[in-house]
């Protein structure tokens, strides 16, 4: 359960677009926003999934495109942390990511669901007696390099409680690579 949650943290970085960045024909493109480093803190809130504390991080992803394909390495405070592959289906409008971890272990899949600047990318998952939970993160872009974000979980899909949530600025670009 934490490792899900862990690797699901480390890709709310992208999971989030404006309305104020360039729409692009090909969605997969849109993903584009995403490559650079950004700076985030998140106030971590005592819950059933999260214990109170605050953290400040900074994500490099050094990102790029080929045909259907958009994929990141992400670094966490200059650690290599992930391989992050995002594929668009355009009959369910929505992108599907595989985050493989450096370490080793298995690779884990999501899903990221886009309305206008908030993009939620849902889960669930069971807790240690087997009752299912339904997660969240949601990414609300505030400007073209800003980013406002909660994680939160659900017994039922209607009532939340936020887990964490914060606040990422994009601090440089990096240029998405192309084969």
């Amino acid at each position: 359960m934490m490792q899900t949650l862990f690797l699901f943290g480390l890709a709310m970085v992208l999971c989030a677009v404006s309305s104020a960045i360039p729409q692009s024909v090909t969605p997969i493109n849109n993903l584009a926003a995403y490559a650079g480093s950004w700076k985030f803190h998140t106030e971590h809130f005592a819950t059933k999934f999260s214990k109170a504390r605050e953290e400040s991080t900074t994500i490099r992803n050094e990102c790029w495109n080929s045909g259907e394909y958009f994929a990141c390495h992400q670094f966490v405070d200059s650690n290599s942390a992930a391989l992050i592959v995002f594929t668009y289906s355009q009959k369910d409008d929505a992108y599907k990511s595989y985050v493989i971890p450096t370490e080793g272990g298995n690779a884990t899949t999501g899903k990221l669901l886009i309305k206008g600047n908030i993009w939620t990318f849902p889960w669930e998952d069971k807790d240690d007696t087997g009752k299912t939970y339904y997660f969240q993160v949601v990414n609300v872009w505030t400007g073209p390099n800003d980013i406002d974000y909660r994680m939160e979980f659900s017994e039922d899909k209607v009532h939340w409680t936020v887990a964490s949530k914060g606040h990422e600025t994009k601090e440089h670009e990096i240029e998405v690579k192309k084969p």
